[in-house]
């Protein structure tokens, strides 16, 4: 049985290596986010260690590797940053069809990891 995101992809007709490619193209730092971690780095060198004003969050530099697909096709554990990589990754492909994005409950099922760890409680 296939799990919510090979479905969706399947669904959707999107290959797992497209997926790659545009994570990689997503996540890719760009000359505004060096220049934000520069100016964050410098902040905290100041006196005062103050963040910047007005500064956006820049991007993480990683994308979606091989493995950590092949884990969410698994349906192993992944960690919420890797989960949103893959959504973001997903929605930049949907977003070149022309078709609306779709949120982080469409792809991964997040009900049972809530009752495990409750239950781990």
């Amino acid at each position: 049985m296939a799990n919510k995101l090979e479905a969706f992809l399947s669904d959707n007709k999107i290959d797992h290596r497209r997926l790659l490619t545009a994570s990689r193209q997503v996540e890719r730092l760009r000359p505004a986010d060096r220049a934000t971690k520069l100016a964050q780095r410098q902040a905290r060198k100041r006196e005062d260690g103050k963040k910047p004003e007005g500064l956006e969050k820049p991007r993480s530099g990683r994308a979606v590797t091989p493995v950590g697909l092949q884990n969410a096709f698994a349906d192993k554990r992944l960690s919420g940053p890797a989960k949103n990589r893959i959504l973001r990754a997903v929605n930049a492909v949907l977003g070149q069809r022309k078709k609306d994005p779709v949120e982080l409950d469409a792809l991964f099922d997040l009900a049972p990891a809530k009752a495990d760890k409750a239950a781990e409680s």
